[in-house]
C-alpha cells in the first residue's frame, strides 16, 4: 500500500502507450524542475520545485552531476522522476 502524500507533486504524470493497443499509467513522475541561479560568491545553486533538494557547484557540468546524484539519493527507484529539467535564471543589468 502506498503512503499518502501530504502535498501535490510539482511534476506531471502521463499515460504512455504500450505495444500496439492500450495504455499503462506511469507510476513515477515524468519530470522534476530545478531552478538554477548564479551564486553571489560564484558558481551555481540548484533548487528543486516542490521538493527539499538543494545543491551547488562551481560550474554547470559539475552542477549537472550534483543534481543527478541528489535526485538519486532523494527518491526511491520507483518514485524517481524520469527527466530533470534545469531552468537557468540569470539577472543582467543593462546601462541605458
Amino acid at each position: 500500500m502506498r503512503r499518502p502524500r501530504s502535498r501535490p507533486r510539482p511534476w506531471s504524470y502521463e499515460r504512455v502507450p504500450v505495444g500496439r493497443s492500450g495504455n499503462v499509467d506511469v507510476v513515477a513522475a515524468s519530470e522534476l524542475v530545478f531552478v538554477v541561479d548564479e551564486a553571489p560568491e560564484g558558481g551555481y545553486v540548484a533548487r528543486a520545485l516542490g521538493e527539499a533538494i538543494i545543491t551547488e557547484a562551481d560550474d554547470l557540468d559539475t552542477l549537472r552531476e550534483m543534481v543527478r546524484d541528489a535526485v538519486v539519493c532523494h527518491f526511491d527507484e520507483d518514485e524517481r522522476p524520469k527527466v530533470v529539467r534545469l531552468h537557468l535564471v540569470r539577472d543582467e543589468l543593462l546601462a541605458v
